[in-house]
């Protein structure tokens, strides 16, 4: 099963929950998708095996071809090249790589290269798998890197855990693509219901079965709580604001591996997850 785990924000507890689920499954994988800050790995530790490199195809021109004729410029719809003087400019930080500019020359001056834009690492945490995407700064999207990490998931008769990117662009989008089963992590403030609004029509859209942590509550109002009840949205478990789990935080605690309560708490909440993605 292919579980993926979203927040509208970064800081809602969506790291949180993904480490711990997978930590409490009897084996399980965790994918880190948060590709620009992955941090999962500040939890599990993990003894990397493996580190791969990832990158994407750009153009380079040989200028003894061009003609300067402007086609591949005019094609561009991202501005990644341009002509001055005669010279063209290939500004690759903005390249999409759909090749278009290499197909419309005439005059076959411009070939592909490729060009790293980050790296992929996995490892293992006692019984648990880590793939891991990390996007070097500066780069523009972290789509091919990401795409990577859901090529490598195990086939879905394994728990797997996806730590998507906060928010619902277009690497959200990607990082749910396979999953059988959405979590959204909220926060019980007013901001934290419009997050969860975000992810929710991200959600519907794709038309994926999903279920709601409620993460940080306190006595009180509970604006996310109440948007769940509004939609007819499953709340799936509440992790109430606790001293004790901001401590494991702190120092870097997967809370399950070391707190029975948590454990627990987790525990049922996969066990729901699972019955809930079966229906």
């Amino acid at each position: 099963m292919r579980i993926a785990v979203l927040s509208g924000k970064g800081g809602t507890g969506k790291t949180f929950v993904s480490v711990n689920l997978a930590c409490v499954a009897d084996e399980a994988v965790y994918v880190d998708c948060d590709v620009e800050e992955p941090n999962g790995h500040l939890f599990l530790k993990p003894e990397i095996t493996k580190k791969e490199s990832i990158g994407v195809f750009v153009p380079e021109v040989d200028m003894s071809k061009c003609t300067a004729c402007r086609k591949c410029v005019d094609f561009c719809q991202y501005n990644a090249l341009a002509l001055l003087k005669d010279n063209l400019l290939i500004f690759n930080e903005v390249c999409h790589s759909c090749g278009g500019c290499i197909l419309f020359c005439p005059e076959h001056a411009l070939t592909k290269k490729e060009r790293e834009i980050g790296y992929i690492e996995a490892g293992k945490s006692k019984k648990v798998s880590t793939l891991s995407g990390c996007l070097h700064m500066g780069e523009v999207s972290g789509v091919p890197i990401i795409k990577k990490l859901i090529d490598k998931m195990p086939p879905n008769d394994a728990i797997t855990v996806v730590d998507c990117p906060p928010g619902s662009a277009c690497v959200v989008m990607e990082s749910i693509r396979e999953a059988d089963y959405c979590v959204l992590v909220a926060e019980p403030t007013l901001f934290g219901a419009h997050n969860l609004a975000m992810v929710y029509e991200l959600t519907q859209l794709f038309r994926k079965p999903i279920g709601v942590v409620l993460n940080k509550c306190l006595k009180g109002d509970n604006p996310s709580q109440a948007f769940c009840k509004e939609n007819q949205i499953k709340v799936l478990t509440k992790i109430p604001y606790d001293e004790e789990l901001a401590k494991l935080n702190s120092e870097g605690f997967v809370a399950v591996r070391a707190s029975e309560k948590y454990h627990e708490i987790f525990f049922e909440l996969l066990k729901q997850i699972e019955q809930e993605g079966l229906q």
